[in-house]
């Protein structure tokens, strides 16, 4: 239907990527047992896994690793669980960075699985509205 039409704009994954719009955790997910590529959306990222020393001085102790840990985690035992959906939510306990009580906070997080940029499995991570 399009095949002769020009085209306007093109953004792929590799692009989001590069820009920071995706966070790519890859390494990090095959150690808790993904076995294709993980990227967070940049949202996901700053709200549940970013956290600095002044982070640790003003709330609680914690580390971004720790952090990206137990979402991955929680995302491949969401996976675990349901094995016919290419998207899923599930849950994360975090602490908001702008806590004042250091008390963890349930958020819902989406893991989508899709293609790449070359037509192979690739999984996102986000909220359901960076979708």
């Amino acid at each position: 239907m399009f095949e002769d039409a020009d085209l306007i704009h093109r953004y792929t994954r590799a692009d989001a990527l590069e820009d920071g719009t995706l966070v790519d955790v890859t390494e990090t997910a095959k150690g808790v047992g993904f076995r294709i590529p993980v990227a967070l959306t940049r949202t996901a990222w700053s709200d549940c896994v970013a956290w600095t020393e002044e982070d640790n001085e003003r709330v609680v102790y914690q580390d971004e690793s720790g952090r990206l840990w137990d979402l991955l985690w929680m995302a491949i035992n969401a996976a675990r669980r349901n094995t016919e959906a290419s998207r899923l939510e599930f849950k994360v306990l975090r602490v908001p960075r702008d806590s004042r009580t250091g008390q963890p906070v349930s958020v819902t997080l989406v893991l989508d699985i899709g293609p790449g940029d070359q037509g192979e499995a690739v999984i996102t991570i986000g909220f359901a509205e960076d979708f």
